[in-house]
């Protein structure tokens, strides 16, 4: 019965405590890093073809009182659902650290202060690139995931075919200075790569009724109007871009 228990629990803990469940055709994996272990999902149909990965947002770092959780999986399962819904070849939801799995090293600061460390972008490419190799890749980040797949693309070796961002935070620095937030002191800014960044082929997706990441903060570290795309009525966590 306790090992029961035990089976029923792991099942919960990998759905996102949520009624979601990924669905068969994706295997859950633990890719251990030099930093952290990561959790993805991996749908693998043709390794010749690109691989579109998708980047969960920052998850359950704070609760409702705005205090640091002690568990950042996330309890949304709207990122998961884009990529079950992906009908390519090769589909990978990648969780950030210390979602789905914890370690010694899963301080606060990582899904806080430190959510962009360099030993997290590390960890992420890591992750990324032990599966799809020297394969075509299609980053689409989430919100906080955004800045990752921003990051992975400007300062790694991934053979990038172009990034996609949904809700995303591609400056902290800006987000902290509209929210009035304290700044992410620990954590790298894709705004400091910009140039290099724009060199990737990229697209954006906005929420028009987005509160957390306002499509004014895409549209103006962006600069293009023509990359950015509004989905009427949407908030931070149903745009559907696709």
């Amino acid at each position: 019965m306790l090992l029961m228990k035990k089976v029923l629990f792991v099942l919960l803990f990998l759905s996102g405590c949520a009624s979601f469940q990924m669905p068969q055709t994706f295997t859950y994996r633990q890719i251990e890093t030099e930093g952290f272990v990561i959790s993805l999902w991996q749908k693998i149909e043709n390794p010749q073809e690109p691989y579109y990965v998708y980047i969960e947002g920052d998850g359950h770092a704070f609760n409702a009182h705005g205090q640091p959780t002690t568990d950042p999986t996330p309890k949304s399962a709207f990122m998961r659902r884009l990529a079950v819904k992906d009908k390519h070849k090769n589909v990978i939801y990648l969780a950030r650290p210390c979602q789905y799995t914890k370690g010694n090293e899963c301080a606060k600061k990582y899904w806080t202060t430190a959510r962009f460390a360099p030993n997290v972008v590390e960890a992420e490419y890591q992750a990324v690139k032990s599966v799809t190799g020297n394969s075509p890749v299609v980053l689409i980040g989430y919100s906080g995931g955004a800045q990752i797949a921003g990051l992975i693309a400007v300062k790694k070796d991934l053979n990038i075919q172009k990034v996609i961002t949904i809700a995303g935070n591609l400056n902290h620095k800006a987000w902290c200075a509209y929210h009035h937030l304290p700044a992410l002191s620990e954590s790298l800014n894709l705004a400091d790569y910009k140039e290099k960044f724009k060199t990737i082929p990229q697209y954006h997706y906005v929420g028009e009724k987005d509160g957390i990441v306002p499509p004014v903060l895409t549209e103006e570290f962006v600069g293009n109007p023509s990359l950015v795309y509004v989905i009427k009525n949407a908030r931070h966590d149903n745009i559907n871009p696709f």
